[in-house]
This record gives C-alpha cells, sequence and structure tokens, in this order.
C-alpha cells in the first residue's frame, strides 16, 4: 500500500491517504501547507484591493451605516459558503475541492461546467492582476510602458508556482501579513483620527449626522435599493475566499488545519471589513468626493484617493500614499499568485478525474502539474496580448464571460453542501465522522442561495437601470450565466450523464485515515494552555 503521510505540527497526528494508483499514473502531490499557511491564506482571501479601493465607494452609495449593512449582509454570505466547503474539504481534502464534489454528490456535469467557469475565471484573474501591478509601478515611474513589468510579473509568478505549493504557501502567508499589519494600523490610526487624538479636532460621530446620512436615499425605498445595490461591490470584495477549499488538497492535516483556519473566518471578517468600514464612515463624510474617486480612478492614480490614504494623511502620516501603493501592489501580485494556483489545480483535478486531458493531472517531483502550468500560462499570455493590442476589446468580453463565474461557484457549493449532507444521511453516516461541522446548517446553505440570487437580480437592477440605457451593459452582466450553463448541458447530454443517486454518493475516495493522534480533550487542554497574548496574535496573524 502506498502511504502518502503528513503531519499535523503540534498534534503528531500521523495521516495517509490510500492512492496509490492515482500517484503512479499522476504523482503525488505534496502536503506542504501548514496550519499557519491556510490560515492566512483564509484572511487573505478576504483582504484585497476591494477593502483598499471600493469600500469607499460603498460608503459614498449607500451611506456609513448603509455601507456597513450591506458588507454585514455579504460577509455573513461569505461565512456560511466557507463553512459549508471547510466542512466538505476537512472530510475530504481532495484538490479538486468543489469541482469534484460538484461530480461526486450532484452529477458530474456540475463538476465539469464549475471547473471550466472557474479555472477560465483565475486565468482571465492572472491577466487582470499583472497588467494591474504593471500600472501601479507607473504611480512611481509614470514613464514606464505598462506591459514591461507585467510581462516581467507573469515570468515571476510562473517561477513562484514551479518551486511549489511550499513556496506559494510561504509566500502569500507574507503578503496576507502585509494586508493584516496595514489594516490593522489603519483601525488603530482612524480611532486616533476621529476622537481628535492626532490630526486635528474631535470629529465623533459628526458624520453619521450629516445630510443624507447614515444611509443615503430620500425615501425608505431608495435606502433600501441603495443598501442593497452596495451589496454588490461587497461580493467583488470577497471573490477569492473560495480558495481554502482548494488549499486542503495539499495542506499537511487538512482535518485539523481547515477547521482551525474556518472558525476564525467570520471573526476576521468582522474585524477587517467591518471595522475598516466603520473607520472611513466615521472619519470620512460620505459626500467627500475621493470616496467615489478611489473607485473610478485608475489602479494606477488609485492611491492617491484610496480612502486608507486620506485617513493616513488625517493623521498627518508622511508618504501614505505611496505606504498605500505598495500594499496594493503585494494585494494584486498575491492575487496574481492565488490565481495561478486556482487555476492550475483545478486543472489537474480536471485531469485526473478524465474532464480534462490525463496530461493536465501530471506533477513532477515537486507536486506541481507542469502541464497544467503551462496551458494557463499561454491563456494569460494571449488574454494579455488581446488587452494590450486589441483596444481591450476582446479581453473586456473575456472578463464578462467570468463576471458571473464567483457568484455561479459560490451558489453551487451550497447546493453541493445540501447533497452531501442528504447522501450522508441516506447512507447511515453519523456526524461524528465530520471533522468539522458547518453551523446553522441546513439554514445557511438556504440563506446563502437566497444572497447569491439576490445579488443576480441586483446586478441585472443596475444594468437595467442605468442611465442611458445601455443593452451592451445588460449582456455584459449575464452573458457568463448562459456559457456557464451550456458546458453543463452539453458534457450531461454527451456523456448523458444523471444526477447521482444518494445511495451510491462516493464519500470514502480520497478521505485520510487517522492513523494516531491525540483526542479531542487532549486537544481543548493544549488550547487552553497558550497564553492569551499568543491567541490573541494568532488570531490576527497566526504563527
Amino acid at each position: 500500500m502506498s502511504k502518502e503521510e503528513y503531519y499535523d505540527e503540534g498534534a503528531h497526528a500521523q495521516v495517509y491517504h490510500d492512492n496509490a494508483a492515482e500517484e503512479q499514473e499522476f504523482g503525488a502531490v505534496k502536503r506542504d501547507l501548514k496550519s499557519r499557511h491556510l490560515q492566512m491564506i483564509a484572511i487573505g482571501g478576504t483582504i484585497g484591493t476591494g477593502i483598499f479601493l471600493s469600500s469607499g465607494g460603498s460608503v459614498a452609495s449607500a451611506g456609513p451605516l448603509g455601507a456597513l449593512i450591506s458588507y454585514t449582509i455579504v460577509g455573513t454570505m461569505v461565512f456560511f459558503i466557507v463553512t459549508s466547503l471547510g466542512e466538505m474539504a476537512a472530510y475530504l481534502p481532495l484538490p479538486g475541492a468543489f469541482t469534484t464534489f460538484g461530480a461526486r454528490f450532484v452529477d458530474p456535469a456540475l463538476g465539469f461546467g464549475l471547473g471550466i467557469g472557474y479555472a477560465f475565471q483565475w486565468i482571465i484573474t492572472v491577466t487582470i492582476e499583472v497588467t494591474a501591478a504593471g500600472m501601479i509601478l507607473q504611480y512611481w515611474w509614470p514613464d514606464l510602458k505598462m506591459w514591461i513589468p507585467a510581462l516581467v510579473f507573469i515570468v515571476i509568478l510562473v517561477a513562484i508556482t514551479l518551486l511549489g505549493v511550499k513556496a506559494f504557501g510561504e509566500l502569500e502567508y507574507w503578503f496576507a501579513m502585509i494586508k493584516v499589519l496595514t489594516c490593522v494600523v489603519f483601525i488603530i490610526v482612524g480611532i486616533l483620527v476621529d476622537v481628535g487624538a492626532t490630526g486635528g479636532d474631535y470629529i465623533g460621530g459628526r458624520n453619521w449626522h450629516i445630510e443624507g446620512a447614515p444611509i443615503v436615499g430620500d425615501t425608505a425605498k431608495d435606502k433600501t435599493v441603495n443598501i442593497f445595490t452596495t451589496c454588490v461591490w461587497a461580493f467583488f470584495s470577497f471573490g477569492g475566499t473560495e480558495l481554502i477549499g482548494i488549499t486542503a488538497g495539499e495542506s499537511a492535516n487538512p482535518a485539523k488545519a481547515i477547521p482551525r483556519a474556518i472558525r476564525h473566518t467570520f471573526w476576521r471578517i468582522l474585524l477587517f471589513y467591518i471595522l475598516s468600514l466603520m473607520i472611513i464612515g466615521l472619519v470620512i463624510p460620505w459626500t467627500d468626493p475621493s470616496l467615489l474617486d478611489s473607485v473610478m480612478a485608475d489602479v494606477n492614480t488609485a492611491a492617491t484617493v484610496a480612502p486608507f490614504t486620506t485617513v493616513f494623511k488625517m493623521a498627518k502620516l508622511p508618504g501614505a500614499d505611496h505606504a498605500i501603493n505598495a500594499v496594493l501592489l503585494t494585494a494584486v501580485l498575491s492575487a496574481g499568485q492565488s490565481s495561478f494556483y486556482a487555476s492550475t489545480r483545478t486543472l489537474m483535478a480536471m485531469g485526473r478525474e478524465g474532464k480534462m486531458p490525463a496530461i493536465f493531472g501530471r506533477v513532477n517531483s515537486r507536486g506541481v502539474p507542469l502541464y497544467s502550468l503551462a496551458f494557463v500560462t499561454l491563456i494569460a499570455c494571449v488574454a494579455f496580448v488581446c488587452d494590450i493590442f486589441g483596444e481591450g476589446v476582446v479581453f473586456t468580453w473575456l472578463v464578462n464571460l467570468t463576471g458571473m463565474s464567483a457568484l455561479l461557484t459560490w451558489m453551487s457549493i451550497s447546493i453541493i453542501h445540501l447533497r452531501f449532507r442528504a447522501a450522508f444521511k441516506a447512507q447511515g453516516r453519523s456526524l461524528s465522522e465530520l471533522p468539522y461541522i458547518a453551523p446553522l446548517f441546513p439554514y445557511s446553505c438556504y440563506i446563502s442561495i437566497a444572497l447569491a440570487l439576490m445579488i443576480v437580480f441586483l446586478q441585472g437592477y443596475q444594468a437595467v437601470t442605468a442611465d442611458p440605457f445601455d443593452a451592451v451593459g445588460i449582456v455584459a452582466v449575464f452573458v457568463g450565466a448562459p456559457v456557464f450553463f451550456l458546458t453543463i448541458i452539453g458534457w450531461k447530454v454527451y456523456h448523458k450523464t444523471k444526477l447521482v443517486p444518494l445511495l451510491e454518493v462516493d464519500l470514502d475516495s480520497g478521505r485520510p485515515n487517522i492513523i494516531q493522534g491525540i483526542s479531542q480533550r487532549a486537544d481543548a487542554t493544549e488550547e487552553a494552555k497558550i497564553p492569551i497574548w499568543r491567541k490573541v496574535l494568532n488570531f490576527v496573524a497566526p504563527v
């Protein structure tokens, strides 16, 4: 029996996967991601350029309280989706995560549609992020041709991916650390500015009482519409949180690391997003034009009008714009690195499952899917060329095709989770077998699906009510949905797939087996011995 062994640091739990046949055909992935890596990947997935830029637009559109309500609504949906995915990924830590789960628990056609949409979404994101990185550098060097650093960044990101998953985890850890520390410093500085300890006069809650605040809108209907349309911006700010499920396939001990990372997700969302938004709403009036400018401005000039920069300048901190520009650079490079990881691992899983050419499933001695990486790099470079030399038209429509992908993926995760639990019950399994149990099931799934449908409706509402009316804009919003469903229907018709009967759902293949471990009581005792200061540090930035 071939054993793929890995250990949980601190718990010394030895685990193996009985997957000798797959390893012999495709090679073995490396389970080098430690608990601290997964926790920071989970944090980094919730902190992107959205919190530094579009958060200001949310306050301008809905008001300080309206923005808080919007982000709380979407943050709750994100938490429920991550806990659903975490329950399944901790039990079955497979590289394909929800694409594999969709095929196993629902219908192979759903797995194919999710895989194609998700991989393509991240491939296009590679181009978006390296282009943004090149433009960010133009803030310091205005005459620099954007495509030069963008191509350099593609080479660097490919090189990092070739080093293996351990390099990805380590770099993502430090990228996320930079974003976390930026948010923590911003919250502290913002409080000092608000109470008048630095920067000038006492502000307090003044900006919540100016005309139009705390929720923008003349009538109750207007206020409600503004809150829920702002949910669309909030949704895009949280993009990438599902990456934690993909990393389970290369985690040192997913049964412990995944639950540990997810348990703190909600509170980290509360800390970094909600508190940051509250500071912006308290310190900067919702009528300040810089809030919308931070969203509408090109990324190479956004640092000067970003709400974080504005607050730091109010505190009379020198070089605030340069510091935020540097943080934006690390954020887009982090997203670019994650794009390579998510797309290559999704294609790798599809290759191993027969949904893509088998060559995509092969990995080298470092556990890197070279052929998947080559394909991702090629398509990303083609998209980049289309963006540079095609006046952006072709590239814009490629982006539009992926616009619905994240939302449909999140909605599918909730549907897959419902089927997973139904199969678990039908086969007489006990919930005690699950390393992690998602809270509030099944209501969490129903709420997530309802909120996802609401965001779809709101995206359509914004497009239809745009002034002037733009038919192309409406098509751009919805064009990704028919492509997603056509891939599912095409696979289903060609391969004559059917809904997997609950009693035939595979709940065992790829499941880790615990050979030696410690009891939950011992684990709880070990946790109780950790000093309070260390617990606080681990919550903000696990070490």
